[in-house]
Parts: structure tokens; C-alpha cells; sequence
């Protein structure tokens, strides 16, 4: 029988870490040294590892799909206006592509690919009867 409480307290848990990862995730991806994008090419490699690991030793598809709706929702939170007129993720220029761009639609794109990805077949041990 499948436990019910620890699983719903593992998906809080990832929910949670997604949500840290999405926030310092959406704050450095603007960093960048000289034309090379330092900030989103850690953030994107970042919340993949962090989602497929928890996918490896879960094996659950809903304790990864948590912690990338954690990660989704904080990006969304922390892009928007603050309440002092701050923006975290400014809008490009007409015409032009920004990182931050990239990091909103690269952050579900990542999560869908990690959370659909067929499951693993499981090693079977040789009959030794």
C-alpha cells in the first residue's frame, strides 16, 4: 500500500525547492560575461538537474512536475511588476530577444521534457531457483 502523507509531504518539499530554484534561477539569468549568457545557461542546466534528479530517485513523475510548477510559479511572481514599480525580468527592446524571454518559455519546456520522459525499464535479476 502506497503511504499517502509522506508523498504529499515529498511534493510540498520539491514544490518548495522549485520555488528557491525559480526565484534565484529568474534573478541570475540576467548575468551574463561579455556576449555569453553565463546566467541562463546556469539557470536552465540548474533547474534540469534539479528536476531530473528528483525524477531518478523519486522515481515519480508528480514529485518532479511539483517541484517544476514551484519553479513555474515563482518565475511568473517574480517577473512581474513589484510593488514599488521594480521589474526582476525587464521586457526586450522591439525587435529584440532577451534572456529573460528565453528563461520563461525554457522553464516549462525543461519541465515537460523531464516529467514526460518515458520511464526507465528496471533491472531484472536472473532467476536463481
Amino acid at each position: 500500500m502506497i503511504q499517502t502523507w509522506p508523498r504529499i509531504a515529498g511534493w510540498a518539499v520539491a514544490a518548495v525547492a522549485g520555488v528557491v530554484y525559480g526565484v534565484a534561477g529568474t534573478i541570475g539569468q540576467a548575468y551574463s560575461w561579455g556576449a555569453v549568457p553565463v546566467g541562463l545557461i546556469v539557470a536552465v542546466l540548474g533547474i534540469t538537474g534539479l528536476v531530473a534528479g528528483l525524477r531518478l530517485l523519486t522515481g515519480d513523475r508528480w514529485t518532479a512536475l511539483a517541484c517544476g510548477l514551484g519553479a513555474l510559479v515563482a518565475t511568473i511572481v517574480f517577473s512581474g511588476r513589484g510593488p514599488g514599480g521594480s521589474v526582476v525580468v525587464p521586457a526586450p527592446p522591439e525587435g529584440e530577444l532577451s534572456t529573460g524571454l528565453i528563461w520563461t518559455f525554457a522553464l516549462p519546456i525543461v519541465v515537460a521534457i523531464v516529467v514526460g520522459w518515458p520511464a526507465l525499464p528496471t533491472a531484472r535479476r536472473p532467476d536463481t531457483n
